[in-house]
């Protein structure tokens, strides 16, 4: 799987998606880094359902997400361990990928554990609280996803962006 992530192409789409990640992200800053209210919904989590389809987003979520928490009003525990849960996040959806549920609960497991964790002990916020909070706007987020990904399906998009095989 490694060398497939490799190639030219593959590396391509892993940086488009990592600019979307992060464009999401800095465009809608109030929802994506909580406001210190806990509730925090990052829309730019929907692309985490594509690990489903290609392995090229695991690492292109990754990146995306420390870009975007560079700039976080969070600091440093974001960065890195904000990074931290969308990567374990892009990971375990693409070990799932035959389980979509499963696929699912991985981003809001992950994001609503360690995201909610940092944002209770940056803000002061009650942790199991904070917790729910980030898991249901990661649950929102995943929704978004799941609907992505059904349309990346019937638009035919995923034989248009099979890095498995030379395009013709």
């Amino acid at each position: 799987m490694f060398r497939r992530l490799l190639n030219t192409r593959s590396l391509c789409f892993s940086a488009m998606i990592a600019a979307l990640y992060a464009v999401i992200t800095l465009a809608t800053p109030v929802l994506s880094y909580g406001a210190g209210s806990g509730w925090e919904c990052r829309l730019s989590e929907a692309l985490t359902m594509l690990a489903v389809l290609f392995p090229e987003a695991v690492p292109g979520l990754t990146v995306g997400c420390l870009v975007a928490n560079l700039l976080s009003p969070v600091g440093p525990m974001d960065i890195i361990f904000g990074t931290l849960a969308t990567l374990i996040a892009a990971i375990g959806t693409w070990h799932f990928r035959s389980h979509i549920w499963l696929a699912a609960l991985c981003p809001i497991l992950s994001n609503a554990v360690i995201v909610g964790l940092i944002l209770s002990l940056t803000y002061g916020l009650p942790l199991f609280f904070t917790m729910l909070q980030v898991g249901a706007g990661e649950a929102v987020a995943v929704l978004v996803g799941c609907l992505l990904l059904t349309a990346v399906r019937k638009s035919g998009l995923t034989s248009v962006l099979s890095f498995g095989k030379k395009s013709n």
